[in-house]
């Protein structure tokens, strides 16, 4: 089974989203079955690399300044009730995120996609951290023991950058307005965050559909036959 997971390392819906997610596969019966592939969704791409503050994007944004208490600080009491902390989705900077994408491309060509993308979560989200100039990024590879090298080749020559507009295309495709957005077996998306409960629910019902549990074929009856033999013996 394949799950794909479109987000934006600065959405704080979607670093929950990925903790819920380990955490429904985790009770998964079948979760090392399940194949997760993250993919890109940039949110702000055009914000400064030197970051502004979430309190000024909202304001750049037009949104009201009680988006913080309605909506961003009831995400972090979800966050230390599900055991993820700190969360920090209201006191941080946000910037552009094409860079800190390219990273997690070349991650995940390294095999080590999805691990970089929760350090990357948590980073963000657990330390404030800021990821929007290419040494910020290269500075968190190192961190988590990808070559820095290599890494800083990738970014200099933006091989990956293709790839991270790609993957914005094809979740706009399957109509997705924004993030998190999560498909599974390409058959059924699930459009934003839900709670762990109802994303166990999802992944048990695609699952079963796409692996039906074996039925016993039906029995011809009324007509005579000359016997059967069991282990029992034969009759």
């Amino acid at each position: 089974m394949k799950i794909e997971f479109w987000s934006d390392i600065v959405c704080p819906y979607c670093g929950l989203m990925d903790h819920r997610l380990h955490r429904a596969l985790d009770r998964f019966a079948y979760g090392d079955q399940v194949q997760v592939i993250h993919r890109s969704f940039q949110l702000h791409p055009d914000l400064p690399r030197s970051g502004v503050t979430q309190r000024k994007l909202i304001e750049m944004a037009g949104a009201p300044t009680s988006t913080v208490n309605q909506v961003l600080r009831p995400i972090e009491r979800a966050a230390k009730a599900e055991g993820l902390t700190p969360y920090h989705a209201v006191e941080r900077t946000l910037g552009p995120t094409d860079l800190a994408h390219e990273l997690l491309a070349y991650a995940a060509e390294q095999g080590r996609g999805n691990e970089v993308w929760t350090a990357m979560f948590r980073a963000h989200f657990g330390q404030a951290r800021r990821l929007w100039t290419a040494d910020e990024v290269l500075d968190f590879a190192a961190e988590v023991g990808l070559d820095r090298a290599e890494a800083a080749e990738a970014l200099r020559s933006r091989r990956y950058r293709a790839r991270v507009a790609a993957d914005q295309r094809e979740a706009q495709r399957l109509g997705a307005r924004g993030a998190p957005f999560l498909v599974f077996d390409g058959r059924v998306a699930v459009p934003g965050a839900i709670g762990a409960d109802d994303l166990l629910k999802v992944i048990t019902k695609v699952w079963n559909e796409s692996h039906p549990t074996p039925q016993p074929l039906p029995l011809v009856t009324g007509v005579g036959t000359d016997g059967v033999c069991t282990p029992d013996g034969c009759a």
